[in-house]
């Protein structure tokens, strides 16, 4: 068994940094203060109590260790104690509105914190510009502390401290006023938990290298080439090109060490329950700082199994099982979103299931890619399947919809169906990538290939939404009517995504155009990853242009704004509402229909460079949502890349 030797500062639950005085009302008397932590305590056996012979099954089942049980239930208690009473009321609330995550009202935005205002401190005080932005939900990517080399951190995924931020953005007792001043705005805050790996500078790491067997067993090392050849042949590669095989060389200790991402990444070994009770304790830490929504970073990968692919075992769901036992235990207004990269269906079982529940969100990772290669192709029949996929779904499921995000694009789509219009694989990847390089006759789309394959021909792409949009070629040629399509065609690819249920989300700069910052180039520590391409920083030149009628700023955040006042006012818009799509002649049109309280919207989008006449299904009155107005309608005049929100 696992030495499960406890580490002398990762036990000790701490409460958000700020003053207690600022944010909690200490109780007039003892008799007060007793009587609450009487409520308190009932509060927190009620919840044990409830999944306690669960997660004890589940626990004891992989680790058979009474012991570290115990302690993890000890550990339990101790940070529903130390929880700030603000947090505990708003997990109270949380818990009697239900699945909070899902109201219409709820907007994202991704950022880095460094790129869009230096420090914690400052996203605090550009929180007026946020809720400007309609944004209820800020998703601070990873903040984290990291090797000081940026070469070395993964853009803030190889995380050295998990109870540390990176010195340059603040400090924890700043982070948990950021939350508390969110709260107090009905805003929430998503970060990223990577739990699938640490940092090679991370305290544990460390210890391993200097050959201590305690903290070697919280990571996989491998002196036989037998095994390591064997994992070879049956796990695939994560990124073949930039970071080849699995294991990283030790020459110190002469052995290998597991590296399924980056050498400097060491693989966490939850074999042993000491890597797991340390994390689940990390966890709650970071809760307890105010955080609302925790990404689980790389989900599919956290168990390996030697003889298997190391992808989406049974262990894995069990973890997130417990994981949400453990959240619903101590702080259960947290929401879990899972990044799982497969499609639709297959990564539904990451929701759990009614009675034994898992993420509470999941990426929809599949619609994004799929999204873009019908911009490429004019030809939306791939996007309709994929959306009456998702739509066939459980509608208690909840995905977090993107055009963009803080990674690349990788071009995992369903090659099955599209062999069957003759649409090959090899081929038709190289095509998306010729197509958003903008070395396809005809494409307006500007960006770079990530982590490019010579050998396969293989790649991902990198870039803003504008710069694949066309903003960034038009405004390079000051060419006006090529901006008026370029604009459009954005505000087009924002509806799709607000009509789709879940939670939208946008990343930051693409409420005001921001095309690709090419400056990461000049950066020796940024040179060799094309992602930073569209990890610029955010141009607040940009933001102040929203004030100029007719600027692109202003016409790009109008819309999306006057876009989002409308998903938030409508029923049809509801999570709960009958959604599917419509069968249309035309395969470059996207027909989604959305149903609810007796009304139905008829959203439609044209993925062509062609004007359209869409016939409606029936002569009748609708109401133009965009527009306010209500006529008799039979058809339908959409310029290129246009689209509608029909309301009958």
């Amino acid at each position: 068994m696992a030495d499960t030797t406890r580490t002398t500062t990762s036990a000790t639950p701490a409460s958000p940094t700020t003053a207690s005085d600022a944010t909690t009302t200490a109780p007039a008397s003892k008799t007060a203060m007793r009587m609450t932590r009487a409520r308190a305590d009932a509060i927190f056996a009620e919840r044990l109590a409830r999944h306690h012979d669960e997660l004890r099954w589940l626990y004891m089942e992989l680790y058979d260790n009474g012991d570290m049980f115990a302690e993890l239930c000890d550990e339990m208690k101790r940070f529903f104690d130390a929880r700030d009473n603000k947090l505990k009321k708003l997990d109270l609330a949380r818990e009697e509105a239900g699945a909070w995550y899902r109201a219409t009202d709820m907007v994202g935005m991704q950022m880095y914190i460094d790129n869009f205002a230096g420090t914690i401190k400052g996203v605090e005080k550009k929180l007026d510009y946020i809720e400007r932005c309609h944004v209820n939900y800020i998703h601070l990517m990873p903040f984290l502390d990291t090797p000081a080399d940026k070469s070395r951190s993964d853009g803030g995924y190889a995380v050295s401290d998990f109870r540390r931020v990176k010195p340059e953005l603040g400090t924890m007792g700043d982070l948990a006023h950021l939350a508390a001043t969110c709260h107090a705005k009905g805003i929430s805050l998503c970060m990223d938990f990577v739990m699938n790996h640490t940092s090679d500078e991370h305290e544990w790491a460390q210890r391993a290298r200097a050959g201590e067997g305690e903290y070697m067993s919280r990571y996989f090392f491998v002196r036989d080439q037998g095994i390591i050849d064997r994992y070879t042949r049956d796990v695939p590669q994560v990124f073949p090109t930039t970071a080849p095989g699995h294991f990283t060389y030790l020459p110190e200790l002469d052995q290998c060490v597991m590296t399924q991402f980056y050498p400097y990444q060491w693989d966490l070994n939850y074999r042993n329950p000491r890597v797991f009770n340390e994390m689940m304790y990390n966890f709650l830490f970071l809760a307890n700082q105010g955080i609302d929504i925790i990404r689980i970073d790389a989900v599919p990968y956290i168990w390996k199994q030697l003889g298997t692919n190391c992808r989406n075992l049974k262990q894995v769901h069990t973890i997130v099982r417990m994981m949400r036992m453990i959240g619903e235990i101590v702080c259960p207004g947290i929401v879990l979103l899972g990044e799982v990269v497969m499609a639709p269906v297959e990564v539904a079982p990451y929701f759990g299931t009614v009675e034994k529940p898992e993420c509470h969100m999941l990426y929809n990772v599949t619609t994004m890619a799929t999204t873009w290669n019908t911009v490429a192709t004019r030809d939306a029949r791939l996007l309709r399947q994929q959306t009456d996929i998702v739509c066939s779904l459980p509608r208690s499921y909840t995905f977090l919809n993107y055009l963009r995000c803080h990674d690349d694009i990788g071009w995992g789509l369903d090659y099955g169906t599209l062999s069957t219009w003759g649409m090959a694989e090899v081929p038709h990847k190289q095509y998306l990538n010729d197509y958003f390089q903008g070395h396809t006759p005809g494409s307006v789309s500007r960006g770079e290939l990530y982590n490019a394959d010579p050998v396969t021909g293989d790649a991902r792409f990198c870039a803003t939404t504008a710069s694949m949009c066309g903003i960034e070629a038009a405004g390079f040629e000051g060419d006006d009517a090529a901006m008026d399509i370029a604009i459009r065609k954005d505000i087009m690819l924002h509806a799709y995504m607000f009509t789709q249920s879940g939670l939208p989300i946008i990343y930051s700069g693409d409420e005001v155009g921001q095309v690709n910052d090419y400056a990461y180039k000049d950066d020796p520590e940024k040179a060799e990853d094309s992602r930073y391409i569209h990890r610029g920083a955010f141009n607040w030149d940009l933001a102040e242009k929203i004030e100029e009628p007719g600027s692109v700023q202003q016409r790009i955040f109008d819309t999306l704004r006057a876009l989002e006042d409308i998903r938030r006012g409508e029923p049809v818009f509801s999570a709960d509402a009958d959604v599917h799509t419509k069968d249309y002649d035309d395969t470059s049109i996207l027909w989604i229909v959305r149903s609810r309280g007796g009304k139905t919207l008829h959203a439609v989008f044209n993925f062509s460079d062609d004007a359209k006449t869409i016939w409606m299904p029936e002569t009748a009155e609708y109401t133009d949502l965009v527009s306010g107005e209500t006529a008799e309608i039979a058809t339908i005049a959409m310029p290129s890349w246009g689209f509608v929100w029909m309301l009958r």
